[in-house]
């Protein structure tokens, strides 16, 4: 059971020609912008129309462009928490989340109160959208999805309308309010770390189409694609030349590295992410520090290199703690920089 798309759609510049499949939990879609994971959810939920393909829910056929079959948004069990969360400005708190409950009059005045409870909103039964922050209207709309009972629920970009603080606290609010939803739950989201912290599971998507699907941690400690690995925040990508089984040549750097595992005959870039050098003397795969930028971020230090034994080296990013940057390095760059062969990730075009 679970929710089955394998969807095709012409759009401009490009085409959806998207495959995938849930078995419970919270499935992430990443993306770049118009990259189609928008789309995608305007599909499943009805609100567009795939050119072919299907679209099956929990065994029921929503969508099927063989044998006609185009359930209505209506009927289709889903929950959709737009960008804006499309509150209906002329109804109270209270109302907005009993507007799509079909009950008789108590046992629909018994859910309401129960969801109220629930997102801890009976203080705002009888405020209307404008007269509440955006995280209570975030808590809301989904108060008011939920309270339909859907078997699956979308979120469209659900943090994308608050600011930095706010938007952290109601990550870390949506994970413990959906912790007892029944169904899958999908995120469109073009960010990294909403997508790490909240989805057990990410697909990665490009020009429409799934370029990496699994489990989330796995995707970021080991992406397998460039794309992947622009996408989930490698600063440092160079095309290598291979020297030997387990060594090769940055030629973006001129430098040689050592790898935790054989290379395929597929693999053209490797992957340094900035956290994983350290400056410790003695480790392997060295590069030479010739500093040429220092970007001062409030919790820690974006130092920008070049090796400065390669004529024409590209710059390099190691982000370090403030705390280790006083404490370890006492404010000092090291003559060179090591990452340990099990950090460098080894990417196929």
């Amino acid at each position: 059971m679970g929710l089955y798309v394998d969807i095709q759609k012409k759009l401009k510049g490009f085409s959806l020609n998207m495959q995938l499949e849930t078995g419970g939990g919270f499935l992430g879609l990443l993306g770049a912008s118009g990259c189609g994971k928008s789309m995608t959810l305007k599909c499943i939920a009805g609100i567009e129309k795939p050119d072919t393909g299907q679209i099956i829910l929990n065994g029921r056929v929503l969508f099927d462009s063989e044998k006609k079959i185009n359930l209505p948004p209506q009927k289709r069990r889903i929950g959709y928490l737009f960008q804006d969360y499309a509150l209906f400005p002329n109804m109270t708190v209270e109302g907005n989340i009993g507007a799509g409950i079909r009950l008789p009059k108590i046992e629909k005045e018994e859910k309401i109160n129960q969801m109220m409870e629930i997102f801890q909103l009976g203080q705002l039964k009888g405020r209307y959208p404008h007269q509440i922050s955006g995280g209570q209207q975030q808590r809301v709309a989904l108060a008011r999805i939920l309270a339909s009972n859907p078997d699956v629920l979308l979120l469209d970009e659900p943090f994308s309308a608050l600011d930095y603080y706010l938007r952290e606290k109601l990550q870390v609010q949506l994970g413990e309010d959906l912790m007892s939803f029944h169904g899958d739950v999908l995120m469109v989201t073009h960010s990294r770390d909403e997508a790490y912290r909240l989805s057990n599971r990410l697909t990665i998507i490009k020009d429409g189409i799934p370029l990496i699907v699994g489990e989330t941690k796995e995707i970021f400690r080991n992406p397998e694609y460039l794309e992947a690995a622009k996408i989930t925040g490698c600063k440092n990508i160079s095309r290598v030349e291979v020297i030997s089984k387990e060594e090769v040549h940055a030629t973006c750097w001129g430098v040689n590295f050592k790898v935790h595992e054989p290379i395929g005959k597929d693999i053209k870039y490797i992957g340094i992410r900035a956290h994983y050098f350290n400056g410790k003397p003695g480790g392997i795969n060295q590069v030479g520090v010739k500093l040429t930028k220092v970007i001062d971020d409030p919790f820690e230090m974006n130092l920008v290199i070049k090796n400065k034994y390669a004529q024409n080296s590209k710059e390099l990013w190691w982000k370090v703690s403030k705390n280790d940057w006083k404490s370890v390095y006492k404010e000092q760059m090291p003559d060179n920089l090591y990452v340990a062969p099990e950090d460098i990730m080894l990417l196929k075009e």
